[in-house]
């Protein structure tokens, strides 16, 4: 499948009303995967769990995480993020980033109901964090676009030796 273009993936990642699915680790070993609201910016994936979600406390013990943002519709983008998370405000200091938790909210509802979902849950305490995409393992992909070949589009490794679409190397 081809890779997106950092054009392509930075529309993606722009897109209103996808989520994103963020993979913690909990303090036994376990994983744990969460579907989040999240907002790209700066290179970035911003995201704001509450006090009381498990995947913060697991933020807080171990900052790994693998995040999933992918689409239903074809040609089903897809990005796939492994790196560490950074807490860039600890609960309490909401307010010192409301307005990017308003751009945040205003991706998946429209701006008036965004507003009042933010003045609903102010009480609510979160926390932000971020994780860098230049500094985290970033892979994307999408299903082939117009003219390009549709066959064999799946990596290498997934074709067996001797079937019709494997390259020999």
């Amino acid at each position: 499948m081809p890779q997106l273009t950092l054009q392509e993936r930075t529309e993606f990642l722009d897109t209103p009303g996808v989520l994103m699915r963020i993979a913690v680790v909990r303090d036994d070993g376990r994983p744990l995967v969460t579907p989040i609201w999240f907002l790209h910016e700066d290179d970035a994936i911003y995201f704001t769990p509450r006090a009381q979600s498990e995947w913060f406390a697991c933020l807080k013990r171990d900052p790994r995480v693998a995040l999933c943002i992918d689409e239903q519709p074809l040609p089903y983008r897809k990005v796939i993020v492994e790196g560490a998370s950074e807490l860039l405000a600890d609960l309490g200091d909401d307010e010192s980033w409301r307005d990017r938790y308003r751009r945040i909210a205003c991706r998946y509802v429209p701006e008036d109901a965004a507003e009042a979902y933010i003045q609903n849950t102010i009480d609510q305490p979160r926390a932000l964090f971020r994780v860098d995409l230049g500094t985290a393992t970033v892979r994307s992909w999408r299903m082939p676009l117009g003219d390009e070949p549709g066959d064999g589009i799946w990596h290498q490794r997934y074709y067996g030796a001797g079937t019709k679409l494997k390259r020999d190397s």
